[in-house]
């Protein structure tokens, strides 16, 4: 029986006692040559396995000075593409617009899946890494092509602006063609049907700028992003640009996130303030999103002249409305569209041009910022401004402010300001509350320092209460004019008045 089973176990007992034996015969080999007599060609063999064993035992080799990691050389796979391996200089000492064009030309010339958005090319992931490295350029780092893309990531480094960049151009340029780009000077007027075109009228689709710093250097603009959909720029730091740290011009859907910009690096009561010029982000297109972005240095913090665009989680303090400066600035008269929440107007404002569809919410507004809403149409439609917090230094600033210098207000419905709490600055509102105590036969409530419109009330709610004059007076609103509120009774009581009303009530 004891035959048979070792008869059976046969080849997997040789090749235990083997592997016993090798590993023996490696470990003894290593510390002593003596009492070991071996031929020729298993001595051959060993000393090969005990250098494989020495190249995972001691990694640390001794380089020449001509050696150069193979990553340097070529990209590790086939979609990751490191600028060094294009000759980029990481030191910031030299031209590297040639190295950064070739690693953004061998990324659109490489492996394609087909079709994201119908003609657009998948790029598949396509990774262009800056290795941590600072690359001085002389002329934007243009990703223009001829055929469309999609799916790619930029990230990793600082490029900055050379001493003669050109004036006008953008360190990144996301755009399809120098020519291409003269044609498209206006904002967005995409339509849904454009989507279902066989010839896509965006030029890129689904690519990523992260973790980047650009360096402006007073001469041109950060980032450019031109017709393009579902762009991501974040965890960016952008500084020192002359005209928009990030334009955003067509297309949809670009996000915007966890990203500091500004043209001069300062944490606020900077003494070049009132010299800060440029803008911050400017949104040039539809349905984009800006979430938990710092602008600290700018003339315009963000500007919009596109629609449905969306606003959270912003801290602007880019410069004071006392020098002159506004922290968003909404210019797309009657057709706004715009969300903006959870943010943080630090001595900087909003101005909203025509507002129709807007909704400002959950915000703190410091050092007396307000909200200015500029006729120039005459419209305000659709206007929601509730649950906000405004702080000042008791110098009498209205919360909310119009400005009727270039049309007259005449156009105004469903416009709610109401619900926000208001410290050392004066409360503005479409909705008051108010109550008067008299004995007589006329009660006259003034709501003309706390309502938004001038003579504007559409709807009153009163309450007559009198006590312990055993009558039983008949009153009504006599007068609604110029934001007073007349009740009147036929007799004279001792009563109190209670009033609510309401500048628009809406259809």
């Amino acid at each position: 029986m004891l035959k048979e089973n070792m008869a059976k176990n046969h080849p997997l007992l040789i090749m235990i006692v083997g592997l016993a034996s090798l590993i023996t015969i490696h470990v003894y080999g290593e510390n002593s040559q003596e009492g070991l007599s071996l031929d020729g060609h298993y001595s051959e063999q060993m000393q090969k396995m005990l250098a494989l064993k020495a190249s995972f035992m001691r990694p640390s080799i001794s380089l020449s000075p001509n050696f150069a990691p193979p990553s340097l050389q070529a990209p590790s796979s086939p979609r990751l593409y490191r600028v060094t391996s294009y000759r980029a200089d990481p030191t910031g000492k030299t031209d590297n617009t040639e190295a950064l064009m070739k690693a953004i030309a061998a990324a659109f010339g490489g492996p394609r899946e087909g079709f994201l958005m119908e003609g657009i090319n998948n790029l598949g992931g396509a990774h262009i890494n800056l290795e941590g490295g600072n690359y001085m350029i002389t002329s934007p780092s243009e990703c223009q092509r001829s055929e469309l893309e999609t799916l790619l990531y930029i990230y990793g480094g600082t490029i900055s602006a050379s001493d003669d960049f050109p004036k006008n151009g953008y360190l990144i340029d996301l755009s399809a063609s120098s020519a291409g780009q003269n044609e498209e000077t206006k904002a967005s007027n995409d339509t849904d049907e454009n989507l279902s075109s066989f010839q896509s009228p965006y030029h890129y689709e689904y690519v990523t700028f992260r973790d980047l710093m650009l360096d402006c250097n007073h001469r041109s603009g950060g980032i450019s992003v031109i017709k393009s959909l579902r762009t991501s720029i974040e965890n960016c730091y952008i500084v020192h640009f002359s005209s928009d740290g990030i334009l955003v011009q067509g297309g949809h859907e670009t996000s915007i996130r966890n990203s500091f910009i500004g043209q001069h690096i300062t944490v606020g009561k900077d003494p070049g303030e009132k010299h800060f010029s440029g803008t911050g982000i400017n949104l040039m297109g539809n349905d984009n999103g800006v979430t938990d972005v710092v602008i600290f240095s700018a003339d315009i913090g963000i500007q919009i002249p596109g629609q449905a665009n969306s606003l959270s989680g912003v801290h602007c303090y880019n410069k004071a409305t006392g020098f002159g400066g506004t922290g968003i600035y909404l210019k797309v008269p009657r057709v706004t569209q715009t969300r903006i929440v959870d943010c943080y107007m630090d001595y900087t404002g909003i101005v909203v041009e025509d507002p129709v569809q807007l909704h400002i919410s959950s915000s703190f507004f410091l050092g007396n910022a307000f909200i200015k809403l500029k006729s120039t149409k005459g419209v305000a439609s659709g206007v929601n401004i509730v649950h906000n917090m405004f702080s000042g230094d008791n110098g009498g600033t209205d919360i909310v402010q119009l400005d009727e210098s270039i049309a007259t207000l005449e156009h105004i419905d469903q416009v709610v300001v109401d619900r926000n709490n208001v410290r050392e600055m004066k409360m503005k509102s479409t909705l008051a509350r108010g109550s008067l105590h008299a004995n007589g036969n006329s009660w006259t409530i003034d709501f003309s320092p706390v309502l938004l419109f001038p003579n504007l009330i559409k709807h009153v709610q009163y309450t007559f209460s009198t006590t312990g004059s055993g009558l039983f007076p008949n009153h009504a609103l006599r007068s609604v004019s110029k934001n007073r509120v007349v009740i009147e009774s036929d007799v004279k009581v001792p009563a109190t008045v209670f009033v609510t009303v309401d500048q628009v009530c809406g259809k």
